[in-house]
């Protein structure tokens, strides 16, 4: 398998070092601090790993038993030490920066500065011949008559006119005498100068006019007429264009934060604040440290955090406050020069890989400080939401485009509103469907519940086929890269995706069912392997119950309208926390709070995939799925049809002979494509192993397995899959129980 580091390194350098604080509340920023913790959402490129199950142990203990060797002893410090050394060690400062001594920052950083200065030359190269030219011919004159002014000035002695005009003034002969015969002395010499110097110009001119080449005299025109132009370029509108735009920056001082904090009511009166480091600049912003008054805790600046960016006179997205775990009372602030979360993240770096590797986290996105935020959507479910329009679907839909470059990836979406934004995935999704209402004979809500059915029979069943494995293929009872890629085993990662999931939970004759199953696909699947992520713009009570909602492990709350609904969509207790996705404004597309997808909470901007984009990686995947052999289902043209997934019990026990008590499952599919051609005559055309495969494919849901069925032909005993009578019949009993209780 080629690992995730195909991708390119996602986004400019950082300005500074990037391990980060513990990050807990809104706006929330990662830290430059030494002795700042990394967060575990966030990998530099070329340093991504696999997330560990939730459950894995990280370190190793070893019982020490009669006879077995005994490590000489060692030097054990007592705790307290221990710890001082530890605080030591991270209050050292490095002797470099990271983007020195990494190779892929040092890349990162060389390809900024290739990028920046070929875009300044780019820029003024263009605008050279029709800007700056007429410009600087325009300028020359009042260059040159400047110049010869400055020039007759300096000759004259005008610089000490007005003394000579004051010693008149007063009436001071002597003084006057003095400044005369100075004044002479300096013309006389500077009138020799100057004359001595016209003559060598002159005659430096004349020859450089007959003897020099054409393009060396032009050249020296050119020159000449550039210094007279920028002469006499007036002062307010100067000759050269600023190729980039230059944003208000604030110098931050020990004063202004202070008066920040007593504006916020975070200083006592016998108390005030105090700075264990000094105010610096930290990337594109400003780091300051402080120490609040005894007694006043970090929870306290949080509360007051849209206050103190009014103290400081910057806008309340400027400024991210970070914990710090040395004491309660220690607050790390950054205060960005500009609103860093309006800023696009860029292009998904997807469109640049040539495959993903699931099982590691991959990049979504980055933080407020352009560092790459990367995801894993290992043995937990995702919950997005949103107001419409904020960036809702494309972020959701990047993480399926990730699973899709994984050929081992087994990929289920269904889109409530039917929009245009999910469409391509029919080229990789192994069950897809649109909207909810029925079209052209086919219904995508009992498609959804079909796929649902089939689902949780194939997660119960993996239960069941990894506790039975043997320990030298799954030595824990787990799921493992190498089982999930057993195409004998199919045992597949999967991700179930279901946007705008209100559409199918408000349905009136399925949404209580769908309800059910997907509130035990979320509780229970992502530990063998099968992740859920469910978007939607309703997260209340009616729309997106909480049953639902509580069984997600991670949540991504983008731009809501109050801060009762960001709390609905993070878990209660999120505002408390300082999270509140009511703060982001509308320029903040695509940006949101992930919560629960690590041990830390932060802001996430998520690169941007377009529809071409999409199409792009997902033509790639499917190519790459072909190769690999594992396309399956809608996108192979082998799923069963959902009405034959409804009535297949009842169709299988009509076309059961009397007496007959097992049968093999290709004679099933030839007699059900006589009893209803129209919907199982494309079966009846497969082959016979495949044939086989899709009615024991549409009976999994309901609990029906296919076993080995012998039979003696001309002799011979010939074995096939087929199915019993008795787990038709009991199958129709359970179905029709479950229908009366509901």
């Amino acid at each position: 398998m080629t690992e995730n580091t195909a991708f390119p390194p996602p986004g400019e350098p950082a300005d500074t070092d990037e391990r980060t604080a513990e990050v807990l509340p809104f706006p929330l920023k990662k830290s430059g601090d030494p002795a700042d913790t990394p967060r575990e959402s966030e990998v530099k490129p070329g340093e991504w790993e696999a997330e560990l199950p939730d459950d894995a142990d990280d370190a190793e203990t070893e019982e020490l038993t009669e006879g077995a060797p005994v490590d000489p002893p060692r030097e054990v410090y007592p705790p307290s030490m221990a710890e001082w050394m530890e605080a030591k060690d991270k209050a050292r400062l490095p002797v470099l920066p990271d983007w020195v001594k990494l190779p892929d920052q040092r890349k990162a950083v060389r390809r900024w500065a290739i990028r920046h200065y070929s875009a300044v030359a780019g820029y003024h190269a263009v605008r050279l011949p029709i800007v700056y030219t007429p410009k600087i011919v325009m300028y020359s004159p009042r260059g040159a008559w400047r110049w010869s002014t400055a020039i007759g000035r300096w000759v004259s002695d005008a610089e000490g006119k007005s003394l000579r005009l004051a010693a008149v003034a007063a009436e001071d002969a002597a003084e006057y005498l003095k400044l005369s015969r100075q004044r002479n002395d300096r013309v006389r010499l500077r009138g020799i100068v100057a004359t001595i110097a016209g003559f060598i110009g002159l005659a430096a001119a004349l020859t450089l006019y007959v003897m020099a080449p054409s393009w060396l005299l032009l050249l020296s025109l050119a020159a000449l007429t550039t210094s007279l132009g920028m002469v006499g370029a007036p002062a307010d509108r100067p000759l050269i264009d600023l190729a980039k735009v230059t944003f208000r920056k604030r110098r931050l001082s020990s004063d202004i934060i202070t008066r920040a904090f007593e504006a916020a009511g975070l200083t006592t009166k016998d108390q005030g604040i105090a700075f264990p480091r000094p105010i610096g600049r930290d990337g594109d912003g400003w780091r300051v440290v402080v120490d609040l008054p005894y007694g006043k805790t970090f929870a306290d600046a949080v509360k007051a955090h849209e206050r103190l960016a009014s103290g400081i006179d910057i806008a309340p997205t400027q400024l991210f406050l970070d914990k710090d775990e040395t004491s309660a009372r220690r607050v790390s602030m950054w205060v960005a020069d500009r609103d860093p979360l309006a800023v696009p993240s860029g292009k998904s770096p997807l469109l640049g890989a040539t495959r993903v590797d699931f099982w590691k986290p991959f990049p979504w996105g980055v933080d407020e400080r352009g560092n790459p935020v990367m995801a894993s959507m290992l043995w937990l479910s995702l919950l997005v939401g949103a107001v419409p329009r904020q960036g809702k679907t494309f972020s959701a839909r990047t993480i399926a485009l990730a699973a899709a470059l994984d050929p081992y990836v087994r990929l289920y979406v269904f889109d409530g509103k039917a929009s245009p934004d999910w469409r391509a995935f029919t080229k990789v999704a192994h069950r897809i469907a649109f909207g909810i209402v029925p079209k052209n004979g086919f219904d995508p809500v009992v498609h959804l519940l079909t796929s649902l059915r089939e689902l949780k029979a194939d997660v119960e069943d993996r239960y069941h086929r990894l506790s039975e494995l043997p320990l030298h293929i799954c030595p824990e009872g787990k799921l493992t890269p190498e089982i999930s890629r057993d195409k004998k085993l199919n045992m597949p990662l999967t991700l179930f995706v279901v946007d705008e999931v209100q559409e199918y939970l408000t349905h009136p004759e399925h949404g209580k069912e769908i309800l059910s199953l997907l509130v035990y696909l979320a509780r229970v699947a992502p530990a063998v392997g099968v992740s859920v992520m469910t978007a939607t713009q309703k997260p209340d009570d009616k729309a997106c119950p909480s049953e639902l909602r509580d069984q997600h492990q991670a949540r991504f709350a983008l731009r809501v309208g109050a801060y009762q609904v960001s709390d609905t969509i993070l878990g209660a207790g999120s505002y408390s926390e300082g999270l509140d996705a009511s703060k982001l404004l509308k320029s903040h597309k695509g940006v949101g709070i992930l919560k629960g997808m690590s041990d830390d909470s932060g802001i996430v901007r998520t690169y941007f995939a377009d529809g071409r984009d999409a199409e792009r990686i997902l033509g790639r995947a499917a190519a790459l799925r072909e190769v690999e052999g594992t396309l399956s289902g809608d996108a192979a043209g082998e799923a069963p049809a959902p009405e034959a997934s409804a009535t297949i019990l009842d169709d299988v026990a009509a076309v059961l002979g009397k007496g007959e008590v097992k049968v093999w499952s290709e004679t099933i599919v030839d007699r059900l494509a006589d009893l209803r051609p129209e919907i199982y005559g494309p079966w009846a055309e497969l082959e016979p192993k495949p044939k086989a495969e899709a009615l024991s494919t549409a009976l999994k849901p309901f609990g029906v397995a296919t076993e080995q069925i012998s039979r003696r032909i001309d002799g011979k005993v010939v074995n096939k899959r087929g199915i019993k009578r008795d787990d038709i019949a009991e199958a129709i009993t359970e179905r029709n129980k479950n229908r009366d209780a509901g």
